[in-house]
């Protein structure tokens, strides 16, 4: 890709006419953390926090998020997604929540941006259920881990490279 797609030849922003692209099966995976203290992530564990399920509620969280990702960011296509899928995984060794989302769809453009929005929605709820305990959580590694569909075809996050 040579230029950015979201800008006319004014320099003008617009959204990408994709009406002439044929439809194809797309499907991205986002990932993402937070890190906490020990003792916030005793507690979604345990379930023992006050408000409920903290990961469950994050869950559905990051569902509603990526269907509402053209609400949210300026220049993206609404779309029917067909798949959405957001685990989260508590490591207690190294005191923080992994958050993955695979979004699906058929149609004429990714769901990359569904994705990501996805796996940021469902940290921030972590976030937001659990700030009352612990103010420093901080939310990093937020990435496309890969993307398949479309004239681009598929790409994948080489694993051995450093994150920026």
């Amino acid at each position: 890709m040579s230029k950015l797609t979201h800008f006319d030849e004014r320099g003008r922003a617009q959204m990408v006419d994709v009406g002439d692209k044929p439809t194809s099966a797309r499907r991205a995976i986002a990932e993402g953390r937070i890190g906490m203290s020990p003792t916030t992530l005793d507690l979604i564990v345990a379930g023992g926090h006050k408000k409920g399920d903290v990961i469950g509620v994050a869950r559905i969280a990051g569902i509603m998020a990526a269907k509402r990702t053209a609400e949210l960011i300026p220049l993206c296509h609404p779309l029917a997604l067909t798949r959405i899928e957001i685990e989260c995984e508590p490591n207690i060794n190294v005191g923080e929540v992994h958050c993955r989302a695979m979004v699906e769809t058929r149609g004429q453009t990714g769901v990359e941006m569904e994705a990501l929005t996805a796996v940021q929605v469902t940290l921030l709820t972590i976030y937001d259920m659990c700030k009352a305990v612990d103010r420093g959580m901080t939310m990093t590694q937020i990435r496309l881990v890969e993307k398949s569909g479309g004239k681009s075809g598929t790409w994948q996050r080489n694993a051995d490279a450093p994150s920026p």
